[in-house]
């Protein structure tokens, strides 16, 4: 390596994969030995309340306080429950002006978020101003192609982070947009920007053979996919040519999917691609059964907060 080392109304449909073959599989034949749920979020952007009624098209939806009571619901279903942000919490509303990003991290981490990774608004009060924020967030920050090792980020963040849930290991690593161009150069300072395809290679190496891990899970900011500029690195390119990734969390572009996209990676098994849009407007929910060999499938959709 280059560096040191989902209750209320849902989208119509659902993604229901066998991960790692090559067909589909029906969700009353998926194995229910364990169940492992995915929760996560993208570009909230300091959205702490739910839209007004006056709104238009996000009238009364969103806001924490329901995003809240809706994981500690699913989490009362299910124990085995991750809840993942994909980056971009600053930048949006007053309360970042006014808090400098102190209520977002307080109020994801009473949540209880397990991890997020770095999206490129998360420096818009500079790499100092997230510095300073860190005693806020009770939750880990995961980036591995973000080399922080001459800033005041470093050792302040993680390449990955394992959590174990009824006997299955599951390796969450985080990957960053490159700034340049985002983000002014005096924000960001000595960071350096790693090839996010050459350090997911590394990552699904590390998580799935030297670790053991049962399921890789990368958190990206990279965007979900470029159509003007399809060679751009995006989250359906990085998928294509990786393997052992099980499932993309995106962010970046705002794009919202009402159910994960299905990709065939760089071995022609599928894996899963997943963004919901922004401002915490949805919950993004993706089920993954284990049988008792440890095989998988999924389900997954997008919930309207």
């Amino acid at each position: 390596m280059k560096r040191r080392h989902f209750i209320q109304k849902a989208s119509a449909g659902t993604a229901l994969a066998t991960i790692g073959s090559l067909g589909l599989q029906s969700f009353t034949n998926l194995p229910k030995d364990t169940k492992i749920t995915i929760l996560h979020t993208n570009d909230v952007h300091s959205h702490i309340d739910t839209f007004g009624p006056d709104h238009g098209r996000n009238a009364n939806k969103g806001g924490i306080a329901r995003r809240a009571s809706l994981v500690e619901s699913i989490k009362k279903e299910n124990p085995n429950t991750l809840l993942l942000d994909a980056g971009d919490i600053f930048q949006g509303t007053p309360y970042f002006n006014y808090y400098g990003g102190e209520l977002e991290f307080k109020l994801m981490s009473k949540l209880k978020y397990d991890a997020a990774t770095i999206g490129n608004h998360d420096f818009d009060n500079s790499i100092d101003g997230l510095y300073a924020q860190l005693p806020h967030a009770k939750f880990q920050f995961i980036t591995a192609n973000y080399d922080f090792s001459n800033t005041i980020m470093d050792t302040h963040t993680k390449p990955y982070k394992i959590f174990k849930k009824d006997g299955i290991k599951i390796g969450v690593f985080g990957l960053g947009i490159k700034l340049d161009g985002l983000v002014a150069p005096n924000m960001f300072k000595e960071t350096k920007y790693l090839n996010p395809v050459e350090i997911s290679q590394d990552m699904s190496r590390i998580l799935k053979t030297e670790k053991g891990c049962d399921l890789i899970i990368c958190l990206s900011h990279l965007g979900y996919y470029y159509k003007n500029n399809p060679n751009k690195i995006s989250d359906l390119t990085l998928a294509k040519a990786t393997k052992d990734i099980d499932l993309i969390i995106g962010g970046h572009t705002h794009t919202f999917l009402p159910k994960p996209t299905v990709v065939k990676n760089i071995e022609n098994k599928n894996m899963l691609v997943n963004q919901v849009g922004c401002y915490g407007i949805n919950l993004g929910r993706i089920d993954f059964y284990f049988d008792s060999n440890k095989g998988k499938s999924a389900n997954g959709t997008s919930i309207i907060v």
